[in-house]
């Protein structure tokens, strides 16, 4: 057989339109990082050597089909897997601006909370996959809820607040997709609003109070708590139509704005693109997003439904936060966004996450002969 038609063999499962709206994603973030004039210090280089392991990480990882991930103890595995790294990183993790989230291995640096999130979304899955018709019991919410607890406190706790929100909803939309009934799902929103009302009228002191409202309302004070939003606020508006070119985004190339290429790299990539660069990259989005939604609506079985919508859930959460961040409508929680944010943890867990996702689909149910040429 030729090397084509091995190719064909091997990736005819592929969706390339998903795969090059995350590749385009990926390319306009390490375009963002490009340093003013060509010079100085730069993320470009090391991120350029991300987005090639991540591309060899989801060809491998669209070739085998995950008849495994259905296996109770390969399941159980990687849960405690996780669970054990994210425990050891309060022993040997390196603390960097206040919080301890990542192994520092020399050359690079492993974050565990980015895998965590996929974990999760095969735990998920696969208890799903098999209860799903007794989702009406409640028992089943609060298991479920339990395994996301574990992994979401141990975060929260390195602290990584925004990494806690995006597993929280991670599990709130697969419990809702699973089919909780609306009587479990009012119970846990009044529940929730009763807890945080009496912690606020009995608990917290008003310091505390105050730095409650700080974090909800970040540009009420824009010279303390507030800065980094205001900045960000300030990068995108200064964007404008066309923006102001690749480079020359002063606001995050001049360190106006920190963290320009992780937590506020919508705000950078804004300021350079302007408005129409932030439609063109919402709209490869809209593409991830919408792919991810269909392939999973042609999965095979439950798992495979279950764990196109986890990933897809994975990448809303994400890109809300760090946008509703960069725009100063949510509180600044340090959430990268999906495939353009600076470093290797996250891109890796999302093109391995594709990658899977990829192999699912090739036992998908059949398409009809007009939309299996399309590509559809």
């Amino acid at each position: 057989m030729s090397s084509y038609g091995l190719s064909r063999r091997f990736f005819a499962h592929i969706d390339w339109y998903l795969f090059f709206a995350a590749l385009g994603i990926s390319i306009l973030g390490l375009v963002t990082m490009y340093p003013l004039g060509g010079g100085g210090e730069s993320f470009f280089d090391r991120q350029i050597i991300w987005i090639g392991l991540s591309l060899i990480v989801f060809f491998l990882a669209a070739l085998p089909e995950y008849r495994f991930l259905r296996r109770t103890q390969i399941v159980t595995a990687l849960y405690v897997l996780i669970l054990s790294l994210l425990a050891l990183i309060f022993l040997t993790g390196t603390i960097v601006k206040g919080a301890q989230q990542r192994f520092d291995l020399g050359f690079f640096a492993i974050q565990p909370s980015d895998p965590a999130k996929l974990i999760l979304i095969i735990v998920l899955a696969k208890y799903f996959a098999r209860r799903h018709v007794e989702i009406a019991n409640f028992k089943h919410i609060f298991v479920s809820g339990a395994y996301a607890a574990a992994i979401c406190l141990l975060v929260f706790l390195q602290p990584d607040f925004g990494g806690a929100i995006i597993i929280l909803s991670i599990w709130f939309g697969m419990v809702l997709v699973a089919g909780i009934s609306w009587k479990h799902l009012a119970f846990l929103i009044v529940s929730g609003v009763i807890v945080a009302g009496s912690l606020w009228m009995f608990v917290l002191q008003d310091y505390q109070k105050d730095r409650v409202l700080t974090f909800i309302h970040p540009l009420a004070d824009i010279h303390g708590a507030g800065y980094n939003a205001y900045q960000s606020t300030v990068a995108v508006g200064s964007g404008e139509l066309l923006g102001k070119g690749i480079g020359f985004g002063t606001q995050s190339k001049l360190r106006f704005l920190p963290e320009y290429q992780t937590d506020f790299i919508f705000a950078a990539f804004a300021e350079e693109w302007g408005f129409l660069g932030v439609l063109i990259v919402l709209g490869l989005y809209a593409v991830v997003v919408t792919r991810t939604l269909a392939i999973a609506g042609h999965g095979s079985d439950n798992f495979a439904v279950l764990f196109g919508v986890g990933v897809a859930l994975m990448f809303l959460a994400h890109i809300v936060v760090h946008i509703g961040m960069n725009l100063g409508l949510l509180p600044v929680t340090g959430t990268t966004i999906p495939f353009m944010s600076y470093g290797g943890s996250h891109l890796l867990t999302e093109f391995l996450a594709l990658g899977i996702l990829m192999g699912l689909r090739r036992a998908e149910r059949p398409l009809s002969r007009e939309k299996e040429l399309s590509g559809v």
